[in-house]
């Protein structure tokens, strides 16, 4: 779902956005989007306490393989290393994942995310909350 190209340049646009790349045997397997002061988008009570993981794509041909679970994880480490460096004081990360997506839940849920509810807010349907705070080591 989604074009990568469109949410690369949309993440390129915007201060607030960091897109990456995730990679597989050395070629582009995906794109993901970290964004702060955004985490209400996903159902969270505030929006500067965690980046917002979003414009999370895996190429069709590549998924079932765990790639979206390790670029999930790598993520959580990415954004624990900003918050670091800029002292902006996010805890973790939070994303939403449609409720009719069961695979999505198990991978993240594999990656350390936890379930935080059902957020009805966006326009895809009903989907749940999903939050993995930093690892202490990450922070020192």
């Amino acid at each position: 779902m989604g074009d990568p190209l469109r949410m690369a340049l949309a993440g390129l646009a915007e201060e607030s956005r960091r897109p990456y790349v995730i990679e597989s045997d050395g070629r582009a397997a995906g794109v993901l989007t970290l964004q702060r002061g955004a985490a209400r988008l996903a159902g969270w009570p505030d929006d500067d306490s965690a980046w917002l993981l979003r414009g999370f794509l895996v190429d069709r041909r590549l998924q079932g393989r765990g790639i979206g679970r390790h670029a999930a994880a790598a993520a959580v480490l990415a954004a624990a290393r900003l918050t670091a460096r800029h002292r902006t004081g996010e805890s973790g990360v939070v994303l939403s994942v449609n409720e009719a997506n069961p695979a999505g839940l198990a991978a993240y849920r594999v990656a350390g995310f936890t379930d935080h509810g059902r957020y009805d807010g966006g326009p895809s349907g009903p989907q749940r909350t999903m939050f993995r705070r930093f690892p202490d080591a990450t922070m020192r």
